[in-house]
Formats: structure tokens, sequence, C-alpha cells
């Protein structure tokens, strides 16, 4: 979502606009992980880091790391089931919120995921 905004995406800006004001903003630390991942260079990388200071990080606890093992371990050959994805999704079952993605299949097997697309991609 933020690497969206970074660059730019006049649909990612204009959905992230439209969110309620009163609703709390949080980003997995994997997803915080992921982006900083892809940053081509240290410049991109403060960007991304600066953009995110105002958003708070959530963890899975111990317990919910345990779930997320066992969901890997059941759906990593099926469905080849990525690391990132089984934390990302089992962060989104821990809090009973629904994931805002575009990589909807990358959830699907996960149980109690709720996936949503954030807005129609154009093009």
């Amino acid at each position: 979502m933020c690497w969206l905004i970074c660059c730019a995406n006049i649909p990612a800006v204009a959905w992230f606009d439209a969110l309620h004001e009163d609703e709390e903003l949080a980003v997995s630390g994997y997803v915080v992980m992921e982006l900083i991942q892809g940053c081509r260079n240290k410049a991109e990388q403060d960007r991304v880091q600066r953009e995110l200071a105002t958003y708070g990080v959530v963890w899975l606890s111990s317990t919910d790391c345990d779930q997320a093992l066992d969901v890997f371990a059941t759906y990593r050959f099926s469905h080849n089931a990525g690391v990132l994805d089984v934390l990302i999704g089992q962060t989104a079952v821990a809090l009973g919120v629904p994931l805002h993605t575009f990589n909807q299949r990358h959830y699907s097997f996960i149980p109690g995921v709720q996936t949503i697309q954030p807005y129609t991609k154009s093009g």
C-alpha cells in the first residue's frame, strides 16, 4: 500500500484518501520488511520508512506464529504457500480485520482470512 502511494499511483492515492479518518491504520511488520526489501537504494528505503512512521506496526503473538506454522506446513505444497504470505495473512486473521490486497490467491487457503481488493486497477 505505502509503496503504491510513494510511487504516486493515482488509484492507490484516491483509495487511501477515501478511507475513514477515524479508522486506525496499521501495517504488519512483515509487510514493512517486504517494502524495505523491495527498495532499490537507501534513499528509497528512507522514504518508505518515513511514510510508514505514522502507522502502527503490528506483529503476531507466539500463539499466532504457531498457527501460522500449522497453516504453512499444511498448505506449503498444495497451494505453494509463501512464508511471508502466511505470516501476513495470519496477522489479519489474528486481528480480525480484512486484508486489502490484489494478491487474493496468495491468501485464499488461510482459514479465516478475508481479502478485499482495495480498488479497481486500470489498464
